[in-house]
């Protein structure tokens, strides 16, 4: 495994810069097949082998294709374009719906677990296909993307509380004493739908974006502390359980990231008021402050906001990323702009190898020894957002190639 730097000493914002133009190539050089035609990207490096998930390959999809018509890219639309054709033709079902998994060969497996049609996957699916139509209008239709909000309404929602299924043997049997309700799907399903509403226009994804606020305001947000609830019972009531008692530090930036997007999109400031109080929470326990580990987030906290997992996964750090960036862009305040980019020293020095160099880990215990060494890729959208985040903030630019230009 490649030796780590010290986040003293990486220039955080140039390996940001250059994250689009070198490091994206150099990953896919790898990590997808060559050729012109649908096929999946890797789940990890370096590979297992292992089943091709909706849930990586939609969101490889999606950032690709952000990031490759904000930047200019073509090959990373080709890329999103290929792992797009892959789920299409192997992972989505007629009814618009993707199943969990497939061989990376396309072909099905028989698994329960396997066939099974989740609403946080579904979420990733709906933002690939409305940022590649935007990136590659001929890449995907208007009927395409419909077909996945169909599925999404009338397979995975739960009509009668104006919230979601986990999935849709759930939305088909009703959720059962013992099952929990998660934030997740709600989250990344606003995410989506302000993708679409940001991209097309169309006043129906507000319409729809609203629905989801509220939805988190009346099962998630924690009226006591202002903190997301990570899950609630089958019956979307509070439950005094481990689990109910779950509080992530990057949830509650990430939620705060999208509220602050929903009220710019919509206009809608009501929503303005959670984003204080769930930043708070996260600011006042979240942060490990001492150690080698010192400027990561802690990956779980209880509600009374005791440190209940002292570990550091990446993907925490990119989503309190894009809050500060998002902040800065948004107010001005220096202090933000800078604590953005204080994080990607952090990302870029301690859980990406040195230069750019397509190899990073997943999460450090307290000591700052690896626990999970693997190279995700499903992780590469939360870096990716970021990095457009901060770059839409004037903190780095979108390139390398921008930075030579200016």
């Amino acid at each position: 495994m490649p030796t780590r730097e010290s986040p003293a000493t990486v220039d955080g914002a140039a390996r940001a810069a250059s994250f689009t133009d070198v490091f994206l190539p150099a990953w896919l050089d790898i990590a997808l097949p060559a050729g012109e035609g649908p096929a999946p990207v890797v789940e990890e490096l370096p590979d297992k082998g292992g089943p091709s998930t909706t849930l990586a390959q939609a969101r490889t999809a999606f950032f690709l294709a952000h990031l490759g018509h904000l930047g200019g890219k073509p090959r990373l639309i080709d890329a999103a374009r290929r792992i797009n054709g892959f789920i299409t033709r192997y992972l989505r079902d007629p009814d618009g719906g993707c199943v969990f998994a497939v061989n990376p060969d396309g072909l099905r497996i028989g698994s329960i677990e396997a066939t099974t049609r989740r609403t946080y996957d579904q979420t990733f699916v709906l933002l690939a296909l409305v940022t590649l139509r935007r990136a590659d209008p001929e890449a995907v239709s208007e009927e395409e993307i419909e077909l996945c909000w169909s599925f999404i309404e009338n397979s995975l929602t739960d009509t009668a509380n104006a919230a979601l299924w986990e999935n849709d043997r759930m939305a088909a049997a009703g959720a059962q004493p013992g099952d929990l309700r998660a934030q997740n799907p709600h989250m990344h399903m606003l995410e989506a739908v302000l993708q679409c509403l940001e991209l097309t226009g169309d006043p129906v994804w507000a319409d729809r974006a609203r629905a989801l606020v509220r939805a988190g305001e009346r099962f998630f947000f924690d009226p006591a502390t202002g903190a997301v609830r990570e899950f609630v019972g089958h019956d979307l009531v509070p439950i005094d359980t481990v689990d109910g008692n779950r509080r992530e530090p990057g949830h509650q930036y990430e939620w705060a990231w999208l509220l602050m997007r929903y009220a710019d999109l919509t206009g809608d400031e009501s929503a303005r008021r959670f984003v204080g109080p769930m930043a708070d929470f996260a600011a006042a326990h979240g942060w490990q402050t001492e150690g080698p580990m010192a400027g990561a987030l802690f990956d779980a906290l209880s509600a009374d906001g005791r440190v209940t997992e002292a570990t550091h996964l990446l993907w925490p750090l990119t989503e309190a990323g894009k809050y500060f960036a998002a902040l800065a862009r948004d107010t001005g305040d220096p202090a933000a702009g800078e604590k953005a980019r204080e994080i990607a020293d952090v990302i870029f020095g301690r859980y990406f190898a040195p230069g750019d160099q397509p190899s990073w880990v997943n999460q450090f215990d307290a000591q700052g020894n690896v626990t999970w060494d693997a190279g995700l890729s499903r992780l590469l959208y939360h870096v990716g957002i970021f990095v457009a985040e901060g770059a839409s903030a004037g903190l780095w630019p979108l390139t390398s190639s921008d930075r030579a230009a200016g």
